[in-house]
């Protein structure tokens, strides 16, 4: 018998462990939705980018190495000449040679000879070329690299901002609905007493059928709304745990629901603009535009470089080595003519961007206080709900003492508890919609 109970009692045990369910904060949520989403992940792809861009450019710091090679065969000589002796011989001279050598080689000296050099060959060499001056464009590349390095990372910042967001409105969508049906359970079970009182009432003759008939489609009407708030849940549950990365839709979310004052404060406006992602990010576009800028300009100026190489061929048929120094300079003159074109177009696009800045920046700041103002308005909505739903519980409460007391009519009853369940979901309503409001604010003064 007792081994019967051990097994009934492990059965009972692993059926709850097997049955319960994990519990998320929004924190959670928000924490394994940066974790998961895929918009995050292509994000931090940018900044690999980015900093494999930067470490490039640095490269151009350093001298540029290549080594050559060159095996050829041609069907000729590429040197070739013909030398007549003679001529290059004065009468002096051919007197003297005249006298010293036969006349075999003397008749030798008269007839022209061909010479054909280089019909093959190898070459080979190796170089490092290392830039002196080059217009600024290798600091100035280098500064362009770590702005989009930069750039990439703040725009990071912004996805990130949007999945909290998105997270945030899930959870409390779906805290929203959970609240909701709540209410619901609560109407359900008070609809529930009110039919017993009616029905026992009714049969002892002292109200109407048309009473029960009131409160049993009363009751279907909350039937049905819960068939919907189910639904609800079930699809917000999925769309959540998806965002997030849950593997487990079955999960349930904890938060509170009671506010007793604003949860946060306001910012001076202005200092915030300065730590705000969209502001950065307009900044180091007009950082950008003004290293173009210079760039351009530095295109169109002398470029000079020192070199050494070492080298090797076999054109004349000895095997021959050699090194070298060198230094080239580098002159655009005709690149000027478009090149002060680029310049121009620098110029305007850099001045676009700071005109972009000025006016953004009065922009954002407008969203802070529109958003604080969004803040300050739900609050007050929250207050008001909280208000309304202690007004219509007392409503409530007054109407059902007065029709079991027999001066109040099932209809006004079921008015006052429809007015109740009201008060309840725009509570709930007002306090999702405040979560959503002090996020916006956040996100908009860079928090």
């Amino acid at each position: 018998m007792k081994k019967i109970l051990s097994l009934i009692v492990c059965s009972v045990c692993c059926c709850v462990t097997a049955t319960a369910q994990q519990s998320y904060t929004l924190e959670q949520m928000k924490d394994s939705a940066l974790h998961n989403n895929i918009a995050i992940r292509s994000a931090k792809y940018n900044i690999e980018t980015a900093q494999q861009q930067r470490k490039e450019a640095f490269t151009k710091y350093f001298p540029n190495v290549s080594g050559t090679g060159l095996w050829f065969n041609a069907n000729h000589g590429m040197a070739q000449t013909t030398l007549n002796l003679s001529e290059s011989i004065s009468p002096e001279l051919g007197a003297a040679l005249a006298q010293s050598l036969p006349a075999e080689a003397l008749a030798a000296l008269g007839n022209p000879i061909s010479i054909s050099m280089m019909k093959n060959g190898t070459i080979a060499g190796v170089q490092a070329v290392q830039p002196v001056f080059a217009g600024g464009q290798i600091i100035y590349g280098n500064k362009l690299a770590k702005v989009g390095e930069d750039v990439s990372r703040l725009q990071l910042q912004l996805s990130e901002n949007e999945v909290e967001k998105t997270a945030e409105q899930y959870f409390w969508q779906l805290a929203s609905l959970q609240e909701k049906m709540k209410t619901v359970e609560a109407v359900d079970t008070l609809l529930a007493d009110i039919h017993k009182d009616v029905d026992v009432a009714l049969r002892a003759g002292l109200v109407m059928p048309n009473d029960l008939l009131q409160v049993q489609l009363r009751q279907n009407d909350i039937a049905s709304q819960r068939l919907k708030l189910q639904n609800g849940i079930s699809i917000v549950r999925l769309l959540l745990s998806q965002y997030c990365g849950l593997s487990d839709t079955a999960f349930v979310i904890s938060y509170q629901t009671d506010v007793t004052s604003p949860l946060i404060t306001k910012h001076d406006h202005r200092q915030a603009l300065l730590g705000t992602t969209e502001y950065q990010l307009l900044g180091k576009q007009v950082e950008a535009t003004d290293l173009q800028k210079k760039m351009a300009f530095g295109q169109n100026l002398p470029s000079v470089a020192v070199g050494a190489g070492y080298n090797y061929h076999n054109l004349l048929d000895n095997n021959t080595t050699f090194g070298m120094v060198f230094a080239t300079v580098s002159v655009p003159i005709s690149d000027w003519w478009g090149g002060s074109h680029a310049i121009k177009r620098r110029k305007i696009e850099h001045q676009k961007a700071v005109e972009q800045l000025e006016d953004n920046s009065q922009l954002l700041q407008i969203r802070m206080q529109n958003a604080w103002n969004g803040v300050e308005e739900a609050y007050q909505q929250l207050l008001l709900a909280q208000r309304s739903i202690e007004q219509s519980a007392e409503n409530l409460r007054l109407n059902r003492n007065y029709y079991n007391a027999g001066i109040s009519k099932m209809s006004d009853l079921l008015e006052a508890q429809m007015l109740y369940q009201q008060s309840c979901d725009r509570r709930t309503d007002a306090f999702a919609d405040y979560q959503n409001k002090l996020l916006e604010y956040r996100q908009a003064i860079g928090q």
